[in-house]
């Protein structure tokens, strides 16, 4: 029983077929001990939650569609089954993200190592069976396999994919016009987010992201929304579409929420996780750009920025950053968030830190300092 089906959230006390199937993949895990279980107890909330922090997703001890699915990818290893390119549902494991780490090891172009075998890495397989003289199917079946095993790179270290992604930066050029860049706001439709001081993040995110586009217009970037006003597409919807327009970047905004009112500050997010090295070194200079510019500009607490496996960020191809621009619930945020020229402050600030991520260091400015009529 897939537990992603229809949204389905499980936690402590829940029960069943689905519930079951967690527990089991826990324990083949070695995340939680061989003792039966028919209850969602403490101990597989306890669990999850080291799975969840393990792999960059939300740690917060229930498994819903996103955990699921990483629990059901986590139980691949290399050698487990065939691996090849379907369009309509590409395989999704820990056994594609060794691939594609042993392929980039080797030399062998991955676009980015995301554990999707998309086309980039069918094209890697491919090249990586023409060099070794096997049959060059795109396919990895059982003599692809040794081969891999048999063949071992001299010195490892090196990101040959972070080289790639920075030299597309720089064949891209520093001027502005004629990129693409999709907005994200977050939630929307029924879906409001967090809500508090008569604030709801939906409308916090569309709004921001309205002046975002306003601003990336007037500088001849391609700037398009991925949602309407009254719309709430999933994660999913939202990824595809901005490959779709085949981006350069992509920003999504969000307003956070806590049950403490103390929790305040603004963070950002990149796509990575610790296994297998698999990150995005523009994300992660992107979201750096971000958090900085946005903190020299206002006065919310610096929570920094972290790297996480949640959807939007992996699957999409471009660079892409999650932004967690205060909390609704907290008084302070609240007030700043509430401001009309607050949301232009933090406007121009994402708009700059979209130009820095495209300036040579000889052209860049100190955080902060650029506006919107210097822009490129």
């Amino acid at each position: 029983m897939d537990a992603s089906h229809g949204g389905t959230v499980y936690r402590i006390g829940d029960s069943g077929e689905a519930v079951a199937e967690i527990i089991g993949k826990l324990q083949r895990l070695r995340l939680l001990d061989d003792r039966p279980r028919q209850t969602f107890d403490e101990a597989t909330a306890v669990a999850v939650r080291g799975f969840q922090q393990q792999r960059g997703l939300v740690v917060d001890g229930n498994v819903g569609p996103q955990t699921y699915r990483a629990l059901d990818e986590a139980r691949w290893r290399l050698g487990d089954r065939l691996l090849t390119y379907v369009p309509a549902h590409p395989l999704a494991g820990d056994d594609v993200l060794a691939l594609q780490a042993r392929l980039q090891e080797l030399g062998f172009a991955v676009a980015r190592i995301d554990g999707f075998f998309g086309p980039d890495t069918q094209r890697a397989v491919t090249e990586f069976q023409r060099n070794v003289g096997l049959p060059a199917d795109g396919t990895c079946g059982p003599s692809t396999f040794k081969a891999l095993d048999r063949i071992r790179p001299m010195a490892t270290g090196g990101r040959p994919d972070a080289l790639r992604a920075s030299e597309a930066v720089r064949q891209a050029g520093p001027r502005l016009s004629g990129k693409t860049v999709v907005i994200d706001p977050g939630h929307g439709g029924f879906d409001y987010g967090w809500e508090g001081h008569g604030l709801r993040e939906s409308d916090i995110a569309y709004d921001l992201a309205a002046r975002i586009e306003g601003r990336l217009g007037a500088t001849g970037v391609r700037a398009y929304l991925s949602r309407g006003r009254d719309q709430g597409p999933d994660e999913l919807s939202r990824a595809a579409f901005a490959n779709e327009t085949a981006a350069n970047l992509c920003v999504s905004l969000h307003a956070d929420g806590s049950v403490n009112p103390e929790a305040q500050g603004v963070a950002t997010y990149y796509y990575g996780a610790d296994l297998h090295g698999a990150y995005s070194s523009v994300g992660e200079q992107f979201a750096g750009l971000v958090q900085r510019e946005i903190v020299a500009r206002t006065d919310l607490r610096n929570c920094r920025t972290h790297a996480k496996t949640w959807d939007l960020l992996r699957r999409t191809k471009m660079p892409a950053v999650r932004l967690e621009i205060g909390y609704v619930t907290n008084t302070h945020d609240a007030s700043r968030l509430a401001d009309p020229t607050f949301r232009d402050v933090v406007a121009e600030a994402i708009v700059v830190a979209i130009q820095r991520v495209y300036l040579p260091p000889e052209q860049d400015a100190a955080t902060g300092v650029l506006r919107l009529g210097q822009l490129i």
